[in-house]
């Protein structure tokens, strides 16, 4: 196989994982979404930290935990994702894959506007016009259904604050996501033990069992083919790929799980979508002009 290829192979892998949570998830929909989110840290940190070992990088981590600025970004990140993922596993025990997949599409517009607002980027006019599209969409929402989208705006901006914190910290995925875990680690443990003291744990040698050991490797795994993909494509390609998670959250919500896809939410996602292909299609014609005036 050629480095293309591995690349798209192992971003399907990625995009295919992600794609999968609400099914996943679905199946743990009779345990508390914050006891899943604890599963989530323990076992993605006990995943990851036999990667480091095989792969002989803990020199990594500990490089890194002399860096105290690092660690209070890594902090403020390790909180931002846990929130997302207990929102994300809240959304799908409550029957709202849907409106959890609208988060994640919603997200990459939100980081647009995070960058224009914090980093102070220029705003080009295709994101400009993808950005009020989106704007459009949500506030029909709000108007037209009566109805505030909690919990997509949640995601997106959850998702959109950890990836404007994550550019701005000097450390690898893996190396990232040890330290984010083990910042997370003293609070699941903690609450594990409170769940356990008062009975109230759903943790056994079960099919449950397995499957909360599972979301560990499903959170870790995923982005450990991702970065290694990210190594092999364009970012253009990256970016084409970029909606088949959340395409695929949303067609399980609709086909699988058999939530409501009213008018209102078909109308919403129309305008996410229209917004979306403006600022694909916006970023292919840059990156086509640029390779030109390069050549």
């Amino acid at each position: 196989m050629t480095d293309f290829s591995r690349g798209i192979a192992l971003a399907l892998s990625a995009y295919l994982i992600w794609g999968g949570l609400a099914l996943f998830f679905h199946q743990l929909q009779h345990i508390p979404p914050t006891e899943v989110l604890l599963h989530r840290i323990v076992w993605a940190s006990v995943f990851v930290a036999v990667i480091l070992t095989l792969s002989r990088r803990w020199h990594h981590v500990r490089k890194a935990l002399g860096k105290p600025r690092l660690i209070l970004s890594l902090f403020a990140s390790s909180l931002l994702i846990a929130s997302n993922w207990v929102v994300y596993i809240w959304s799908v025990s409550i029957g709202d894959a849907v409106g959890a997949s609208l988060g994640y599409f919603i997200s990459p517009l939100v980081g647009i506007a995070l960058g224009v607002w914090v980093l102070k980027e220029r705003i080009l006019p295709y994101q400009a016009i993808a950005l009020g599209l989106a704007v459009v969409g949500v506030c029909y929402k709000v108007l037209g259904a009566h109805q505030i989208p909690w919990s997509a705006l949640a995601l997106a901006f959850t998702f959109a604050l950890y990836g404007l914190i994550r550019k701005q910290t000097s450390v690898d995925t893996i190396t990232g996501l040890m330290l984010e875990c083990l910042l997370l680690l003293p609070f699941a443990l903690g609450y594990w033990l409170w769940l356990a003291w008062n009975g109230e744990q759903h943790f056994s040698l079960s099919m449950d069992g397995l499957l909360l050991i599972s979301a560990g490797v499903i959170t870790a795994l995923p982005l450990l083919a991702y970065a290694a993909a990210a190594r092999k494509l364009t970012l253009v390609v990256l970016g084409l790929m970029l909606y088949l998670a959340p395409s695929l959250q949303l067609l399980t919500g609709v086909f699988i799980l058999d939530e409501p896809f009213d008018n209102h939410q078909q109308i919403t996602f129309s305008f996410i979508f229209a917004g979306l292909i403006v600022l694909t299609g916006g970023a292919i014609l840059r990156q086509r002009r640029i390779d030109d005036e390069t050549n």
